[in-house]
């Protein structure tokens, strides 16, 4: 018994500091996506010249996002992120949605989802097909599991290595890349087929299409309570994500506009690729750089999802809105090792079980809905006493309408992807989550009613 007591007093520290922020935040941001989304917005913007705007451009309108979270993080430096906003707006039943659809339909499958993505870019290497190439993702997400419940610093080192590591090889193509660009390029258009817009529109399509590619930069606001003087380093450290993240998409689409025409990175399974074997020097053995880029860049989203993933059941339920024993802290290592567990216990389980994690990608539209909220918390906490942030944004209430429009622009898109089922999910979330958080809120009061 002294034991669980201990588990249920010890409480996370603060130990990270601003390199973890900037860690979090581009480990999270620069994921497997960039690998794809280079042929996506070149076929949506159908010029070279749109294909840079609309990465730049898609980056700026993005940064508003970040200057929200930096505002939110500095009024409540805790764990939890968009469940402790929700709250403190004064919204328990929305903060309940927004942590129970993180932990059944977001968070676990994007463990499987990575832990597969490695696999299978280890395939360039190894022959894994089938069971095997599950068991290697299993390892993978075992491992990160194991580090990041062991310690909290050691996984936040972790962190910053392996995210120098990921944008490492994407500096090294800018940097070389740039001396071998040819300036007529930057003017080349396509006509490509099933392009639906041209001209100013055809870049908006172009922005558009690149909003996911930018999704994930406020991921250390999940960790606000273990981050040390986070009135400082949570604002800074996601305001420099944003500018890290812009920078080198920015710089990326520079170099391919500049080295292959607009159709062949529209046309293109592998942009990245692609864009290395026209490099000399580095082109000889593109592929392979490629993979293990890959490798790494995905390795760093595992890392990163399994860090801060769990913190947000860890917060509910030491609200009392989730089940009691995400809340243990362990008393030697000081992470909350049970929420870790299990998270990553379902996200084993969802490798296994592929076509039910496909069919959880259909919550998307509800999870992007979140995000939407999240930043409509700013309006109605900018109203109460309580709401004290250290870190203003800048113009007012215009980067919150920015970053509303954007995460709008995302949940349309979404919704011609799979207008029915995102419907069908919605509402199974809110007919699942507010019977449970009614149960859970009356069993509070019972207990309150005792004391």
């Amino acid at each position: 018994m002294p034991q669980l007591e201990n588990q249920q007093t010890t409480q996370l520290k603060r130990k990270l500091g601003l390199g973890a922020v900037i860690a979090l935040g581009v480990g999270t941001t620069v994921g497997s996506g960039i690998f794809s989304s280079l042929s996506e917005v070149a076929a949506a913007a159908g010029s070279s010249l749109f294909l840079v705007l609309a990465f730049i451009i898609g980056g700026l309108v993005q940064i508003p996002s970040n200057f929200c979270y930096a505002e939110l993080a500095s009024a409540f430096p805790e764990d939890g992120g968009q469940y402790v906003y929700f709250r403190e707006a004064g919204s328990r039943p929305l903060a309940f949605l927004c942590g129970w659809i993180s932990f059944w339909a977001t968070d676990p499958p994007s463990i499987s989802i990575m832990a597969l993505a490695i696999a299978n870019y280890l395939g360039y290497f190894l022959p894994l097909h089938g069971l095997t190439l599950k068991l290697v993702a299993t390892g993978f997400v075992i491992v990160f599991m194991i580090l990041h419940l062991r310690s909290v610093e050691g996984g936040g080192k972790f962190q910053t290595v392996i995210t120098a590591l990921k944008v490492l090889p994407f500096v090294l193509i800018v940097g070389v890349g740039i001396f071998f660009i040819k300036g007529d390029l930057f003017l080349s258009s396509a006509p490509l087929p099933g392009a639906a817009a041209t001209g100013i529109m055809a870049l908006i399509a172009g922005v558009s299409a690149t909003t996911w590619s930018y999704d994930g930069m406020g991921a250390a606001c999940y960790m606000s309570g273990e981050i040390k003087e986070p009135e400082k380093n949570m604002p800074k450290g996601l305001i420099l994500t944003a500018v890290i993240v812009l920078l080198l998409y920015g710089g990326l689409t520079i170099v391919a506009s500049g080295l292959l025409g607009v159709g062949e990175l529209a046309s293109s399974e592998a942009p990245i690729a692609l864009l290395a074997s026209k490099i000399p020097v580095i082109g000889s053995f593109a592929g392979t750089m490629v993979a293990i880029m890959a490798v790494i860049v995905v390795i760093g989203s595992l890392s990163s999802c399994i860090m801060f993933q769990p913190r947000i059941e860890y917060a509910m339920a030491k609200d009392g809105l989730f089940f009691k024993s995400f809340a243990k802290v362990h008393p030697k290592y000081e992470t909350p090792y049970f929420s870790i567990l299990v998270q990553c216990a379902v996200g084993i389980i969802l490798i296994f079980a592929s076509n039910l994690s496909d069919l959880l990608g259909y919550f998307t539209l509800v999870a992007l809905l979140k995000n939407l909220f999240t930043f409509g918390t700013v309006f109605v906490l900018r109203k109460k006493a309580h709401y004290k942030p250290t870190y203003k944004m800048p113009l007012g209430n215009v980067m919150p309408i920015i970053a509303m429009f954007m995460t709008g622009t995302l949940i349309y898109s979404t919704f011609l992807w799979a207008p029915v089922q995102g419907l069908i999910c919605a509402g199974v979330a809110v007919a699942t989550g507010l019977p449970v958080y009614y149960m859970w809120e009356k069993k509070n009061k019972s207990a309150k009613e005792k004391e």
